[in-house]
């Protein structure tokens, strides 16, 4: 894994604000790694994207309804790419961000 991008957030930022650079990272790098705390307290290492080549299954003209889904600004979903399906992760519970070639 060749790392390009490392996210750098201040541990004690609004979540607002830790939403806002997570999100804008994600949309900058294919694939990203989530290094985060699970609410059983367990680490996990995600290896995720939200890049439409990426996800098997969407059309190219893919866009998500947004009025179907439930929107919680506590989580953010996304491809987690060594399961092949979407996995959530409690923003606040995140340690680290990186972004990678591979």
């Amino acid at each position: 894994m060749d790392i390009n991008a490392i996210l750098d957030f201040d541990k004690d930022a609004t979540l607002e604000s830790r939403t806002q650079h997570i999100s804008t990272f994600f949309k900058e790098h294919k694939n990203v790694l989530v290094k985060f705390t699970k609410v059983d307290g367990s680490l996990r290492e995600m290896p995720s994207t939200l890049h439409e080549s990426l996800i098997p299954g969407l059309a190219a003209d893919w866009t998500p309804d947004e009025s179907k889904k439930k929107t919680n600004p506590t989580v953010m979903s996304v491809y987690c790419t060594d399961a092949d399906g979407w996995r959530s992760f409690r923003l606040e519970n995140v340690i680290s961000v990186t972004g990678y070639d591979s």
